[in-house]
This record gives structure tokens, sequence and C-alpha cells, in this order.
């Protein structure tokens, strides 16, 4: 009777606070329009209003949600407003948000389908729509010799292709005897910087490590890619992962995934394809191009927590052969074995990432595509893709910028011409305005701005009045350097 006592005492709290926090969240999505996107705040000023020991008796969560307003709140980056355009966007919607919170509600720790059967096999389920609503290659599908799991990040997926792809290639011995095998990699100077790091964490190091080089377009030339691989292959080298990109950071180039599974395929190397950002737009028909050879690669990535409302972390990793990803990272201690995994009759997606733990994440991924249905999130991808057309074409009626790569899908990049300096000038007057946020990065050699529409609440408003800004201080610049 009093562990009952407990859990009555419990829903009530629940009840009480959750009501606190949900109207807290649905205030500050209607303000985050207003606040200053980028935080004004300047290195440790966030650490210098908390106290630096922690409180000796409770306090109500009407002051910790009071200090949340004037202490934290300063020092957020606002992610969730529609004038953020850096990076690429970490989007959320509604019906994530209370996917996320039901799945903390449950606290399932799913390391084992025996941990909770539910939390594994309604990811199995949404891995596997999710090959139909992009149309991703068949052997994707959980009911084939692959499958799909959620894993955290891009970095994540692409360190698990490498360490499948190591494993691989060395006919599963390197987990038992070290890997200082001649071992080589290979992906564009384009490429996302977890790639390296993924080299790194497995053991394959830096200096194994080839970076192709890519054309106009900012695309790997599979022409480099064959070169190298002949060219280590000849040193005795054993090349044993390509990393290709669909939606590259910097400039949204899209790998020659054709050219570049072939070769792959001659030598026998895993390939694997990271579209962290840009698969979300294969939910489109027309957009589907940007997948063209995939069905060659033996691993691909994309985050759902980028530019399918479902927020983070939520990235969707498959594999072609479930065994060779399991084989590279399964163990299995005696205080994990039980009578369901040792029938090989379930799933245990344990063996499918780094981690042991992990949480509930298809919940929110259920929420999300349930609430608005594939109708309903291509129509906001779509929507998203004119807003960018639209931003391009305006920069076009501006003889003062210059497109430093082609537009595609929802990211634009552009530069004023003339000296870096002067975009640069440009970026910081924009960001220290509060009123919107630009990223940039450097394209053949030029400081470039970035401007991505993928921000769930974004509208032409938002976008249109980023481009009257864009346009009002960079005629400020030219009347201070006269």
């Amino acid at each position: 009777m009093a562990g009952n006592q407990k859990s009555r005492q419990a829903s009530e709290q629940v009840r009480e606070l959750g009501h606190a926090a949900v109207d807290w969240i649905s205030r500050y999505i209607e303000r985050a329009p207003s606040l200053p996107v980028l935080s004004p705040l300047d290195p440790r000023d966030v650490l210098a209003s908390l106290p630096q020991h922690p409180p000796s008796d409770a306090e109500p969560f009407a002051a910790i949600l009071r200090d949340l307003d004037e202490k934290i709140l300063p020092g957020i980056t606002h992610w969730q407003s529609p004038n953020y355009f850096a990076y690429f966007p970490a989007n959320s919607s509604p019906p994530s948000v209370a996917g996320d919170l039901l799945s903390s509600g449950l606290g399932v720790q799913g390391m084992l389908w025996a941990t909770s059967p539910a939390c594994t096999e309604l990811e199995i389920r949404m891995l596997d729509w999710l090959v139909e609503m992009l149309e991703l290659p068949q052997h994707f599908l959980s009911s084939n010799s692959g499958g799909g799991v959620i894993q955290d990040s891009a970095s994540s997926a692409n360190l698990c292709a490498v360490l499948a792809g190591r494993e691989r290639a060395t006919n599963f011995d390197s987990n038992e005897n070290g890997c200082d095998q001649g071992l080589t990699a290979y992906t564009s100077n384009q490429a996302h910087s977890s790639m390296e790091k993924a080299i790194k964490v497995a053991g394959i190091g830096r200096k194994n490590l080839r970076l192709i080089a890519v054309d106009e377009n900012f695309r790997m030339k599979p022409e480099a890619l064959a070169a190298a691989i002949r060219e280590d292959k000849r040193a005795g080298g054993v090349p044993c992962f390509v990393g290709a990109t669909v939606g590259t950071t910097s400039a949204m180039a899209i790998d020659p995934l054709e050219e570049i599974g072939a070769i792959c395929g001659e030598h026998n190397i895993w390939l694997h394809v990271d579209a962290a950002m840009a698969g979300t737009a294969a939910l489109c028909p027309e957009l589907r191009y940007i997948h063209a050879g995939l069905d060659l690669a033996d691993s691909y990535c994309f985050d759902c927590h980028k530019w399918m409302f479902t927020n983070f972390d939520c990235t969707c990793f498959y594999v072609r052969k479930r065994n060779e990803l399991t084989e590279a990272l399964t163990i299995t201690p005696e205080y994990l074995r039980n009578a369901a995994s040792s029938s090989g009759s379930v799933v245990d997606f344990r063996d499918w990432h780094v981690p042991l733990g992990r949480r509930f994440r298809a919940l929110k991924l259920w929420c999300v595509i349930r609430s608005y249905g594939v109708d309903g999130l291509r129509a906001m991808v779509r929507h998203h893709v004119k807003l960018t057309q639209m931003f391009i074409e305006w920069l076009k009626s501006d003889a003062r910028f210059e497109i430093v790569a082609p537009g595609s899908l929802n990211l634009v990049c552009f530069r004023l011409k003339g000296p870096d300096s002067a975009t640069e000038a440009l970026m910081q007057k924009l960001n220290a305005s509060g009123r919107l946020f630009l990223s940039h990065t450097k394209l053949s050699g030029k400081f470039t701005l970035r401007l991505c529409v993928g921000q769930t609440y974004t509208e032409e408003e938002h976008v249109r009045e980023a481009f009257e800004l864009i346009q009002q201080h960079a005629s400020e610049l030219a009347m201070g350097a006269r």
C-alpha cells in the first residue's frame, strides 16, 4: 500500500510539474521569433549567474522556471526561431515534443528486446516506414538482409559504418588483433568532419584517410577516388571504406553515387552514404534524384532531427547486411544473456551501435509521422525548397552579391563581391542585430555566407525580412567604406 501511495504522489507531482513545464514551452515557442536568435552573452556570463554550490533544501519548481527565464534563456541560441538560418537546423515540432515527453515519462532503457519489446519493435517498424517514405533500396528493410536503427547522430552512424567496413576488410580480425594492417579510407575534401573523427576513433589513423578532390560543384571526383585507391593498393594498402555525401555541409553538394559505387564494388570496399541533412528531401518524389546510385551503398544515414521535424536526437542508419554491422559491434557479457536473445528470433539494437543504453526515440518519430502524415511532411519540405528558390531570385536581382555554389534544395551559399573582409563584416553585423543568425564556410578559398531554410516555423515573411536586412547592412557597410 505504501508503494501505491508513493505512485499516487508521483502521479500528482508529474501532473503539476508537467503542466507548468508544458505551459513554459508553449510560451517559449510563441515568443521565440522576437528573441535575439544568437545569444548576446559573453563567455562565463551564465556561469557567473549560477550559485557555486547546490541547494541544501528543496526548492519550488516555480523558482526553477523563474531562473530558467532569467538566467538560462539569455544564454540560449534559439534554434527554434523562424529566423534561424545557420548551419543546418535542429528543428522540432509539437508532436515531436509530445513524443519526447512520453518517452521521458516511460523512462525506457531499450538496450535489449527483452528490456522493452515495444521499444525495439516500434523502431523496426518506423525504420521500415521510412524506407517506403523515402523510396530507399529494398535491402534496407528489416524483412531482408539489412535493416535500420536509430542512432544519436550522423557522427555515430558514420563511426559505425567505418567500424563495419574496417572489420569486413580484415575478415573481422582487427577487433581481436588490432587494425595495424595498412588500412586506408577515402572521403571528399568537402565531407563532414565527423568522417575524419570516425577514422581516428576507429584506429585507422588520420594519415591513412585520403581527402579526394572535388569538381567545380564541390562533388567528389570519381576518377580521383579510383586513382587514390589504385595507388594505395600498389603500395600494399588495404582500402576499407569510402564515405560519400548527399548534401555536404558547406555547399549541399551531392557526390555522384553511381560512379563511386561502381568503384567500391570493383574493389570490394565498404561504401557509406551520409545524407544527414538532405536525405529528408527524398520524401518528395521529384527530389529523389539525390539518391541516384544509393542501391550500391553498404550503409546510409540521414537525420530526422535536421529537416523532418523530429527534435534531436534521431539519426536513421541503415545497412545492406546487418550481420556485417552486428559482428563488428557485438559483445555479450553474462549479465545480458537472456532466452529471447539466445533464440535468435529478436533484434537487440545494442549490437547496432557503440553505446549499450538507448532511449525510446522511435516514439517521437511515430508521433511525427502519424500527426503530419507523409503528405504533410512532403508539403513542409516543398515549402522550404520554394522559399529557398525565392531567396535565390532576390539575390540575383542585386548586383552586389554573387552565388558561390549551385542552389541546392534548401541551402544558399552567397557573398558580397569583393574582398572577404566585406562579407565577414556583413555576417558579424547581421548576427549582432539579433534578428537572424547566419553561419559561414569557405568555398574556392572565398569567405561565404550560408543561409539554410529548414526551421519548422519559417515562412516567407521571415525569409523576406532576412533578405531586406542583408541588403540594409550591405548598404551601411558600403557607405562606411566611402
